[in-house]
């Protein structure tokens, strides 16, 4: 017998900590997740108390994709989900692939030096949909005891590429045991087997070994789906994760072949399962059992759910051929793809998979030939074409250039609309026989796939106009100022447009004096763009013009009265005079600006703003703040998206922010730019675009 945290003898402090985290939960299992070196997957590496197999769907995911344990680890917060219905609100896509109730939390790995991760606890349906403090505790209490677990090694964790399983008890149970229990129910007529939690048959009696048509001694410590290849399908796969789930009895026919039907009854709880054999209606024929590895008709409608739950999601053209890669093909067991659009009369590769670039630039830009290539004769009739064979491809298209190794393929028209946008090619690296139901489900599949790509296609469109719009307003290079360094960044929303109404400027008004500004329109659109480029060239306008901080304030105010602006604008103006060595500053509902003296003591400046621009409040007002600027000092404007983290409080980020600006001295402008810019950013998933201007006189201007 070995304890979880054994293996043959050899301490494993991960096993022991996620077993003494799932025990300590009450959870009915668990798993660590970690993301990769380069943080594009995030991984399973371990699982206790439920089957690594059964577990299979969720092994890895995109770290950039929009999932609890994404979020769990992205923002270092714990993610609770109490029920299935909770899932479906707060994450369509995954609960698509659910089969049954659930709860579950999710606790970062804070603490974990070397990569990032999270805990993952689960439990059966039914409990509390609160988590009280004291279990936030003790969540938080395993959390640290996995992490430690990880970092005990002294270098990064080595991610498998298959989780390893961790039994929850202190010791395995033994195999066959109970001498009376097991002569009880070898003398019953119907076949019994025992699976412990890793899905390991434990238990087989004599009836259930000749139902199954396998010497108990070839199945006892094998799990079904392993040596006994007619259940490693999809149905039963399902019907297990199902029972594991739900705790309820459950029942399902299968076929042994060649043509016995057996009764399969499941019976879950905490210990394992029980499966109960008999034999099925003799009078069905082979013939209504799907083929193998053919899905099956209610496996089928819940893998379109789940598939087109995931492209609802896809935002740009990339994001819809990632997808396909990285879930699509896998599921239908292909090793290649290539996916097309249809471009003033030629097929133009926007991804593929399996091929070698030499490939994709031979077949890149060619005209679909209907009379010679599958895939011309797929875009032109709008109907897939399914080739088993090499063969069976050269007979229909004798003139088609063999361009790779593959040896079958699905040609799958991309159609919205009832027009052809493009094409999709899955291609194996073997002869693969198309059953029907292979293409009952690829058909309306790449329907779906042909019109995430259609929105996915205008998206990229109009981001890209918006981005080049965007471009155009903001300054592509600021003005040399004697005696004062700057350094400038901008960072676009990671969702909706991926553009905003950030900007910042600044603004040479005589040899020893400047302006700087910073200001964020609401919203996230090519609306905020433009009139952002409207603010900035009216600030612009009335600082040259000489008009004081709130002056300048005031009247752009009036401006964005005139043009019927919808919108609202948050705006910081800074006058800078290097000579007096003074700044003064004005704001419009703008978060506070930093500063960091020459002691390196940095804290927020304690500024009364007005309301923001373009509330339409009448006669506002922009009270003035006067601040020594000695050399050496640094100030530091910024938009809210900056600051703003879900579920922290702004005046603490705030802070935050201030120790980091006052701890980073010795760091020349442009790298200390780049460090608070992705201070709280630390991913590409964020909600808000950021703006920073730093400004630091050097003391060159002297009065």
């Amino acid at each position: 017998m070995t304890a979880p945290g054994e293996q043959h003898g050899v301490v494993d402090p991960l096993g022991e900590a996620l077993a003494a985290a799932v025990r300590r939960a009450g959870a009915r299992g668990g798993g660590v997740y970690l993301v990769d070196p380069d943080e594009s997957t995030v991984r399973l590496i371990a699982l206790c108390g439920i089957p690594v197999e059964a577990f299979a769907p969720w092994w890895r995911a995109p770290f950039a994709a929009h999932g609890p344990s994404q979020d769990a680890i992205r923002d270092e917060r714990l993610i609770w989900v109490s029920s299935l219905e909770e899932l479906a609100r707060r994450y369509p896509r995954v609960a698509a692939s659910i089969p049954d109730q659930i709860a579950f939390a999710i606790v970062p790995l804070s603490e974990l030096r070397h990569c990032r991760g999270a805990l993952l606890l689960i439990w059966a349906p039914g409990r509390s949909p609160l988590l009280s403090r004291r279990e936030r505790e003790g969540l938080d209490f395993g959390a640290r005891g996995v992490a430690h677990a990880l970092d005990a090694g002294g270098a990064p964790p080595v991610i498998p590429d298959r989780p390893r399983y961790v039994h929850p008890d202190r010791a395995d149970p033994m195999p066959q045991s109970g001498l009376a229990a097991s002569d009880m129910v070898e003398r019953l007529p119907l076949g019994t087997v025992a699976l412990d939690l890793a899905g390991r048959i434990t238990f087989v009696n004599q009836a259930a070994a000749g139902l199954l048509g396998r010497p108990a001694q070839q199945l006892l410590g094998t799990q079904p789906w392993q040596s006994l290849p007619w259940l490693d399908t999809v149905t039963y796969m399902d019907a297990y994760r199902t029972a594991l789930t739900s705790r309820e009895p459950l029942g399902l026919t299968v076929l042994r072949p060649p043509d016995r039907w057996l009764d399969l009854r499941l019976h879950t709880d905490d210990s394992g399962t029980s499966v109960l054999i008999t034999p099925g209606d003799s009078s069905r024929t082979a013939a209504a059992q799907p083929a193998a590895g053919a899905t099956p008709p209610e496996s089928r409608i819940h893998l379109l759910m789940t598939l087109a739950a995931a492209l609802t999601e896809t935002i740009g053209v990339q994001d819809v051929v990632d997808l396909v890669a990285d879930q699509i093909l896998p599921v239908f067991g292909a090793h290649g793809m290539i996916m097309s659009t249809a471009d003033a009369g030629r097929l133009r590769i926007i991804g593929s998979r399996g091929y070698a670039p030499s490939v994709i630039e031979q077949v890149d830009g060619l005209t679909p030939d209907a009379d010679l290539t599958p895939a011309g004769r797929a875009l032109a009739t709008g109907t897939a074409l399914f080739f088993a064979d090499r063969a069976e491809l050269t007979r229909r298209y004798p003139k088609a250039p063999q361009l790779s190794d593959k040896e079958a393929w699905a040609f799958l028209p991309l159609l919205t609309s009832g027009r052809p946008i493009g094409g999709l090619l899955l291609a194996y690296n073997h002869p693969h026989p198309f059953t029907a139901a292979d293409r009952s489900i690829l058909t309306p599949l790449a329907g779906l796939i042909a019109q995430a790509l259609d929105r996915a296609r205008l998206y990229d469109a109009k981001h890209n106009l918006a981005h080049a719009l965007q471009q155009t307003l903001l300054p592509h290079a600021l003005p040399t100022v004697t005696g004062l360094d700057v350094a400038a960044r901008y960072l676009p929303a990671s969702h909706g447009m991926d553009i905003g109404g950030d900007f910042y400027d600044l603004i040479r008004l005589t040899d020893t004096t400047a302006a700087a500004v910073i200001g964020d329109v609401q919203g996230h659109d090519m609306t905020a763009a433009a009139l952002m480029g409207q603010v900035r060239m009216a600030v612009h306008s009335h600082a040259t013009a000489g008009a004081t901080p709130d002056q300048v304030l005031i009247r752009t105010d009036r401006d964005l009265a005139d043009l019927g602006a919808s919108r609202f604008v948050s705006c910081l103006y800074a006058h800078l005079d290097l000579a007096r060595h003074e700044v003064v500053l004005a704001s419009a509902g703008h978060p506070p600006p930093l500063v960091r003296h020459p002691d390196n003591h940095a804290h927020a400046v304690d500024i009364r703003p007005g309301p923001p621009l373009g509330l339409g409040t009448g006669q506002p007002s922009y009270p003035l703040t006067s601040l020594p600027l000695a050399p050496q000092t640094l100030l530091a404007l910024y938009t809210d998206g900056l600051v703003e983290v879900p579920g922290n409080d702004v005046t603490r980020t705030i802070a935050d922010l201030a120790h980091l600006l006052g701890k980073s001295s010795d760091l020349p402008l442009h790298q200390l730019a780049d460090v608070l810019v992705h201070h709280t950013r630390r991913t590409d998933h964020h909600t808000d675009d950021i703006a920073l201007l730093l400004l630091q006189p050097d003391g060159r201007t002297e009065p």
